[in-house]
């Protein structure tokens, strides 16, 4: 089924009918919210605070809302902070042009490269075929095709990908097994289909680009602070957390919530060998993609090392995939053929929407640290007195993870990070000791099907009840605070050393 025909599916359930009456209500309230607090401004606060509170709450009402499009709410600050004298033009629009921006849209391309021409469609069905077939293994595949494609594409196109093949297999379990195994098949579907949205989920925490609430963390830092996270110094933490959270998923569903006892899938081997021969041999305009891609990877990945060797370069994550980008518009797709990888065509695509989020992010935060409100927060907890760091960190952590299940993740580590930073300034600890935490438990949203569009898709297939995300769901919530706090406690030591310029 076309994903348009899922998501028409999906808002026509009962439970988002409140959500869209909400995001009407949201309309009116964020800007009379604005108008009342400008007119209030309390003697706490200098005017521009008030005024930088005032343009933050009325974006917040319509991020929680989704009132409008969430990027077109991020060109709110364009509108607002200069008219309101708090920034100028020049300053306010600067963070829209930020390296991080180009980052993400390098990595977008190489993404849209990846699915025209089915590379990673081919990629996924090679994981597939090679983890068995074995009930519990075909779902132990799907989980780690998808998170492997979900480190580099967005989580919503691999979840689109891989449900058609995981609805196949579901079908061929449904003709395979006698009727004793009713209770079987039921928890092999629940456990496949949970496995595939979550793992798209878990695998974009893996890197920098995997999943945009990573790249808001390091744009913030970056800009604000002067912290540097490369794509090297993310992968040590985020792939270890990806591939744990990962594994403790699986297990969750195969072994303690969903267990199938069904062994070998009678079809499955030959089900998944017909798929993948239908992609033919390997193409000429794959080799090539293939090649860009993995020359792309490693030059992120060991980019300190030739850095220290070739520093005339100036090496940096986003020349790095901006080089990459320029390549697939110049490589042709085939020897003698004037068609490249990428064509401008192929642009209309791009998500465009979220490189204005970022920039709307950024330019919020920047007004927010330009007139002392960040640094008001961190004074403010800091004279609280507050013992231990691990305490706060953790309450930081819950929340994210709980309101991730109603919000966008986006909006929500735009709205945290700085927040987090602030905390663990105030309270004398490194800022990352708080702000990597939230940052990852915004994209562990596993509750709800409206949490992510992963969880939306594979819920509209109709095999899954919301009883039975719901309660995987809280689940994996709390092991993942538990594996933040392990990841935060082991990694304590690293981060203290981060000095911010």
């Amino acid at each position: 089924m076309p994903l348009n025909e899922y998501l028409r599916f999906v808002m026509r359930l009962p439970f988002l009918s409140f959500r869209l009456d909400f995001a009407y209500v949201g309309l009116w309230a964020g800007p009379l919210l604005f108008l009342l607090m400008m007119l209030a401004n309390p003697a706490d606060f200098t005017t521009d605070q008030w005024k930088v509170m005032s343009v933050a709450a009325f974006m917040l009402v319509w991020w929680l809302t989704e009132a409008v499009p969430i990027a077109v709410t991020s060109l709110l600050p364009i509108l607002l902070l200069p008219s309101l004298g708090v920034l100028s033009l020049k300053d306010t629009t600067a963070p829209y042009g930020s390296d991080i921006v180009y980052l993400f849209l390098g990595g977008f391309m190489i993404a849209m490269a990846l699915e025209k021409w089915q590379l990673h469609r081919r990629i996924a069905l090679g994981i597939v075929r090679l983890t068995g077939t074995e009930a519990n293994r075909i779902i132990l595949g799907f989980m780690l095709a998808t998170a492997a494609l979900s480190m580099w594409i967005s989580n919503t196109a691999c979840a689109v990908m891989m449900l058609p093949m995981g609805l196949s297999v579901i079908q061929l379990v449904q003709n395979s097994t006698g009727d004793n195994d009713d209770r079987g098949r039921r928890y092999f579907s629940i456990s496949l289909l949970l496995g595939i949205a979550y793992a798209a989920n878990a695998g974009g925490i893996g890197t920098l680009v995997g999943t945009p609430p990573n790249l808001v963390m390091a744009g913030y830092l970056r800009e604000q602070m002067g912290i540097d996270v490369s794509f090297l110094d993310w992968m040590k933490v985020g792939l270890p957390f990806s591939l744990a959270l990962l594994v403790a998923t699986y297990l969750v569903l195969t072994k303690f919530l969903f267990p199938n006892g069904l062994g070998v899938i009678k079809g499955a081997e030959e089900l998944i060998e017909r798929e993948y021969k239908e992609l033919g041999p390997l193409g000429e305009p794959e080799i090539r993609v293939l090649a860009v891609f993995v020359f792309t990877a490693l030059l992120w990945i060991f980019r300190s090392w030739l850095d220290s060797i070739l520093p005339f370069m100036g090496l940096n994550d986003t020349s790095i995939a901006i080089a990459a980008t320029v390549l697939l518009f110049i490589i042709p797709s085939r020897r003698a053929s004037k068609k490249k990888l990428l064509e401008w065509e192929d642009s209309k695509s791009l998500p465009w929407g979220i490189l204005l989020l970022f920039g709307g992010g950024l330019s919020l935060a920047a007004a927010l640290q330009s007139v002392g409100i960040i640094k008001r927060i961190g004074d403010g907890i800091s004279s609280m007195g507050i013992e231990g760091s691990f305490g706060l960190m953790m309450a930081l952590t819950v929340v994210a993870l709980f309101l991730t299940e109603v919000m966008s993740n986006v909006a929500l580590t735009m709205v945290f990070v700085p927040v987090a930073a602030a905390i663990g300034i105030g309270v004398g600890a490194s800022p990352l000791y708080f702000v990597i935490p939230v940052t990852i438990a915004s994209s562990c949203a596993f509750m709800l099907p409206m949490a992510t569009p992963p969880n939306a898709i594979v819920f509209a297939s109709g095999h899954l009840k919301i009883s039975d995300m719901a309660r995987a769901g809280l689940v994996l919530n709390l092991l993942a605070a538990l594996l933040i706090s392990l990841m935060a406690v082991l990694l304590m030591g690293q981060w203290e050393q981060v000095v911010i310029k």
